[in-house]
């Protein structure tokens, strides 16, 4: 059976294409590079382009079903492996921070990722010391340079500012063209005519037409690692603590479920509190009683010295009426009978 390749004729390459060999060239590495090329229509069955030398400075070849890239066009990056190299410290310990930990983070970004992260640094007199006149004055330069780059960028960028509104100005075209209707009484009897082109004005304090949408910063650098302690099996009484009833609403059942009364004192967050009584009540009780116990002694020695001064102020008048009566009746006695 005769396939289409068989039923084609031969491919006669043009002589700018073969090239004749130069017979007093030594043959060297090189040599085999240079005589390399791709074989004919027809006959590469099982030939796989493997160098850029067997594409003869063309394309790819249609009838070879593998993937090629001639020229390197189409190829993309290098795919990069995923096996990272084993690196270490000063002190000979693997380092997490450079090989695993910093895999995939942008430039420039601080990982914390040893124990020695949180160990407080020691400084020094001459690291704590302050910086001399000269290197203050350099920073400071540079500082002011870059801020004044940054405010200029952002000044000119902004919208409204007298600067962009200047710079956008382009100067004034002057054209000149003759009217198809041109005659005595149009301008002037003039058969050319001068027109001087100018930018409408833009005003700076019109607000933008268009919205910019900023993109957000990056994530900062990450924080010191919190070591935490190493996982424990998790009891049945952690399972239970750790166990949050459902929120229930003692106003509103809007699909009218009958909720147990245990169910409605689980969520009301009852039994989650323990009752403590402040020592405060027993402090005012005491004060009450000590205060009480002093006033009834207080009443009660008002009470007996009441009672003693009505004593004396009885014995006081019974004195009197026995004087009184004692002295009637010396009177009685002193007085001469009746004649």
């Amino acid at each position: 059976m005769t396939t289409a390749a068989g039923m084609l004729p031969p491919m006669i390459l043009p002589r700018a294409t073969q090239p004749a060999e130069p017979e007093d060239e030594p043959a060297g590495p090189s040599a085999p590079q240079r005589a390399a090329r791709a074989p004919a229509q027809g006959k590469r069955k099982g030939w796989v382009p493997r160098s850029q030398a067997d594409f003869c400075d063309g394309g790819a070849y249609p009838e070879i079903h593998v993937a090629q890239f001639p020229l390197e066009m189409g190829r993309k990056g290098k795919a990069q492996s995923q096996v990272l190299a084993l690196t270490t410290d000063a002190s000979g310990r693997v380092g997490h921070a450079a090989g695993i930990a910093s895999v995939g983070q942008r430039d420039g970004k601080v990982v914390h990722a040893t124990r020695d992260s949180l160990a407080p640094k020691n400084l020094g007199d001459e690291e704590l010391a302050r910086p001399s006149e000269d290197a203050a004055a350099e920073n400071t330069e540079r500082t002011r340079l870059a801020l004044e780059a940054l405010a200029g960028a952002k000044v000119a960028n902004a919208h409204g500012s007298l600067e962009k509104a200047m710079s956008d100005k382009k100067p004034a075209q002057y054209i000149k063209y003759t009217p198809s209707n041109s005659g005595g009484a149009q301008a002037g009897g003039a058969t050319n005519r001068v027109i001087r082109m100018v930018e409408a004005p833009v005003d700076p304090m019109e607000p933008p037409k268009f919205k910019h949408k900023r993109v957000p910063r990056g994530p900062p650098s990450p924080p010191v690692p919190v070591m935490h302690s190493p996982p424990r099996k998790i009891t049945a009484k952690d399972q239970a603590d750790w166990k949050i009833p459902p929120c229930i609403s003692n106003w509103k059942n809007i699909k009218g479920y009958t909720i147990p009364l245990d169910k409605r004192l689980a969520a009301d967050g009852r039994n989650l509190q323990e009752v403590q009584i402040s020592d405060n009540f027993a402090k005012l009780s005491e004060a009450l009683y000590i205060a009480e116990r002093s006033a009834r002694e207080e009443v009660e020695k008002r009470a007996d010295i009441q009672k003693r001064l009505a004593a004396k102020d009885k014995e006081r008048k019974e004195d009197e009426l026995r004087n009184l009566a004692m002295r009637a009746r010396e009177e009685r006695s002193a007085a001469p009978p009746p004649p």
